[in-house]
């Protein structure tokens, strides 16, 4: 059998062809009267009447249905700063995506500039053409003040998947996995590892969903963020820095019940995982290898429930849970942003939708595998095709009561409805 790297290289050229995406024309232009319409003369009409009522835009162009997949390539997956042009590939990927889960538009765009203040200036200026922005691999700490800015500067939804997408899949799985095994989230202890965009949001997230600040230790490379650390320490970690004598990961994880992990493969031990709390809830999301390997972590502990960022273990944290239908719900009531409200209503709704019997159309997509809510099955599978009738409706929902709806939906139930026919080609 062909390597990985053979087969994703040829995957991405297959049949002769460049790339994932193309631009598909969704009107006719086949005779000299279309031609017409759609350029000169005709167009003029659109333009004029745009530029008399600005929201007509929504009506004859596609802004309200495309998404700008933007990163400066400073922070490629787990690969690092490698570059715009290398992070092509990933937000083609990410178009993909987005077409195939929730039927939305669109372009990536790659910008050669590391400079936050340039960068917020020239996402700003081509925002116009868009109905949402989703920022992808932007390293930290200065992703969360391009999206900051950006959420002020811009009248659409702004949103850095790399931070909130992984916290709103992670939080439905903290939620349900604690269900499980019968603990509060205001009593547990969470060890969080790793201190960048995604550690940092999902700690935030866990807080709103009910986690005590005080029970929350978070570690970057240097180790525990502790009051008066001098190494490495942001406003960001700051908020999470606390009065504590513990300095290693080893210290932190005695008696913990959560660890989360966004951080380097194998940095948990056996030995680690031994000294957590009884029913230890283990989210190791190091890619493609986990904090701990999978083997290994339930050969060690019995009563464990854990989760990776891998396809081919159970309970996968996968970010493709979320922004496709976030974004669906936003764009279908014109949100003027992703609010905190919004996020924990996609949250709420995979936990829910997880709980649920899963139909014939997942055990097929998973080789006729049965999934029931339990230690191996805490968040809903990418190929449900419920997730976004679930998720979308909760953040469109979530929107118009917020008072953040341009187009506030008034019955949900038709909405729903509407998903379901617009995505069932994509299921057939």
């Amino acid at each position: 059998m062909s390597s990985l790297k053979e087969r994703a290289l040829a995957y991405h050229c297959l049949n002769g062809v460049p790339g994932k995406v193309s631009v598909i024309p969704t009107k006719p232009c086949q005779t000299a009267d279309d031609l017409g319409l759609a350029y000169t003369p005709g167009v003029a009409q659109p333009v004029l009447a745009i530029e008399e009522k600005p929201e007509d835009a929504y009506r004859y162009t596609s802004k309200g249905n495309l998404v700008a997949v933007i990163s400066n390539g400073t922070a490629i997956l787990g690969l690092g700063d490698r570059g715009p042009l290398a992070s092509k590939p990933v937000m083609e990927g990410k178009g993909v995506l987005f077409k195939r889960f929730a039927d939305i538009d669109v372009f990536d765009i790659e910008v050669n500039e590391k400079d936050p203040e340039k960068l917020i200036e020239i996402v700003k200026a081509i925002s116009v053409s868009f109905g949402g922005i989703n920022l992808e691999d932007i390293k930290g700490p200065e992703c969360f003040q391009v999206e900051q800015e950006l959420i002020k500067k811009c009248d659409i939804p702004v949103f850095h998947d790399d931070q909130h997408g992984t916290a709103i899949i992670a939080t439905a799985g903290m939620m349900n996995a604690c269900e499980v095994i019968g603990k509060k989230l205001e009593d547990i202890k969470v060890v969080v590892n790793g201190a960048g965009a995604a550690g940092i949001s999902c700690a935030k997230m866990f807080v709103a969903a009910g986690v005590k600040l005080e029970n929350i230790t978070m570690l970057d490379s240097k180790g525990v963020l502790y009051k008066g650390r001098p190494a490495r320490m942001t406003a960001e970690k700051e908020y999470f820095a606390k009065e504590t004598d513990e300095r290693t990961l080893a210290d932190a994880l005695k008696g913990a019940d959560f660890f989360m992990g966004l951080s380097v493969a194998d940095c948990v031990t056996a030995e680690m995982l031994l000294t957590m709390a009884k029913d230890p809830v283990v989210f190791a999301m190091s890619n493609p290898n986990p904090e701990i390997n999978y083997e290994l972590a339930v050969a060690t502990r019995s009563d464990l429930i854990m989760a990776t960022g891998r396809s081919d273990y159970p309970n996968q944290i996968n970010n493709v849970l979320g922004f496709p239908f976030i974004f669906r719900g936003a764009l279908d009531v014109r949100a003027s942003r992703i609010s905190e409200g919004m996020k924990m209503a996609a949250a709420k709704a995979l936990a829910e939708l997880a709980k649920l019997p899963v139909p014939a159309e997942v055990k097929k997509a998973y080789s006729g595998h049965d999934f029931t809510f339990g230690r191996n099955y805490i968040v809903p599978k990418p190929f449900d095709p419920r997730v976004i009738e679930f998720e979308a409706v909760a953040v469109a929902k979530a929107a118009c009561e917020e008072g953040l709806a341009a187009n506030p939906i008034t019955d949900f139930e038709a909405y729903r409805e509407s998903l379901k026919k617009r995505m069932a080609h994509y299921w057939a």
